[in-house]
């Protein structure tokens, strides 16, 4: 009797987390802004709580970050249609040069007895495709972004309710000093892992517009703003951020440039990624490659665009609630990076029962 109690359990589990997805694919357009103003709180909380340690009032310290919200984000926006619109226009003038190009490497290579047809290497690299992809992407997160009052409005109220959720929380529980502890735990790793991945996505970015405005790139603030969100996606966003900027670089000056580009990128990944962002946010705080690749693709599916940029933020912040609960903990051990410490406590584990 309890196996078939435990069974339609879980049939009746499956069926809810099933509706609950065709709700959130369905309310997307209501989703999407939701998630952005989560993030964009999520980002600028510790900004608010250092201004309010600093004696600044409460309506203040939500007016200041309001505000430097706006300027950042309409600049940013204004830069990503700007300079999308005019690589569009240029897409024809590098789609020439990409066939010179592909042209005398398909020659040097009959020479050499490796036969290739032009037109399926010309088929592969049109960047016609590639943009069209591209720009849609990117004026899909354009659209969402458009509906700016909607957006600012939930961050204005989420700041607002930052200060006060703590206390709500110990309100409604039957273990107060519990459940604050445990929300105290739960909002100073989420606040530390995106503080984290801002201040390493910057360290990202920047080096990437000086060096890439030094080699005479085009664009390379788009390429930087573009860097700068893929970091947030580990390992595949730093390739995704690469690719467009390597052709770019292979287009303008030579396979000499495109080189120093994929130089560049492999600094900065390994950087950034192996040594600065390990040392300060700690192994706890990562997710395995899987898990990065399969909520990118989860999140993609349900939300399209905004779920991919938001994968990894969401999958993590879900990953730090379950770590914060001793029933739920396995769940964020399958769900992180952390093998060869796994593998060290197994074998000392072995080792104190022999």
């Amino acid at each position: 009797m309890s196996l078939i109690k435990r069974q339609n359990n879980f049939l009746i589990s499956f069926a809810a987390i099933v509706i609950i997805l065709t709700g959130i694919k369905f309310a997307e357009s209501i989703i999407s802004p939701l998630l952005i103003a989560l993030f964009i709180t999520a980002i600028s909380g510790p900004a608010m709580f250092w201004l309010l340690n600093k004696k600044v009032p409460s309506g203040l310290s939500v007016t200041i970050i309001i505000l430097t919200i706006t300027f950042f984000g309409f600049f940013i926006s204004s830069i990503l249609s700007t300079s999308l619109h005019d690589f569009s226009e240029n897409i024809p003038t590098y789609q020439a040069r990409l066939l010179e190009i592909t042209s005398g490497i398909t020659t040097s290579l009959n020479e050499l007895g490796i036969n290739l047809q032009i037109g399926e290497i010309t088929h592969l690299l049109n960047m016609g495709k590639f943009m069209s992809v591209v720009g849609s992407t990117f004026n899909q997160v354009l659209g969402t972004l458009t509906n700016i009052f909607l957006i600012l409005m939930m961050v204005i109220f989420l700041l607002l309710e930052l200060t006060s959720f703590r206390l709500k929380l110990s309100l409604i529980s039957n273990e107060p000093t519990k459940t604050m502890a445990r929300w105290a735990n739960i909002s100073e790793t989420i606040s530390s892992y995106f503080k984290i991945k801002t201040l390493t996505s910057l360290l990202t970015a920047v080096p990437i517009i000086i060096v890439l405005s030094i080699m005479g790139i085009d664009f390379p603030i788009l390429w930087g703003i573009i860097a700068f969100l893929l970091n947030f996606v580990p390992n595949i966003g730093s390739i995704i951020a690469a690719v467009p900027v390597i052709l770019l670089a292979l287009i303008q000056f030579g396979f000499i440039a495109a080189g120093e580009v994929i130089i560049l990128y492999l600094l900065m990944n390994n950087i950034i990624g192996n040594f600065v962002e390990p040392k300060l946010m700690g192994r706890s705080l990562g997710l395995s490659t899987l898990v990065v690749f399969l909520s990118l693709v989860f999140w993609g599916w349900l939300l399209g665009p905004i779920g991919m940029l938001l994968s990894v933020p969401l999958t993590m912040t879900f990953k730090i609630i379950m770590g914060s609960n001793e029933n739920t903990q396995w769940i964020a051990t399958l769900l992180s990076n952390e093998n060869d410490e796994l593998i060290t406590k197994s074998l000392n584990n072995e080792a104190g029962q022999a």
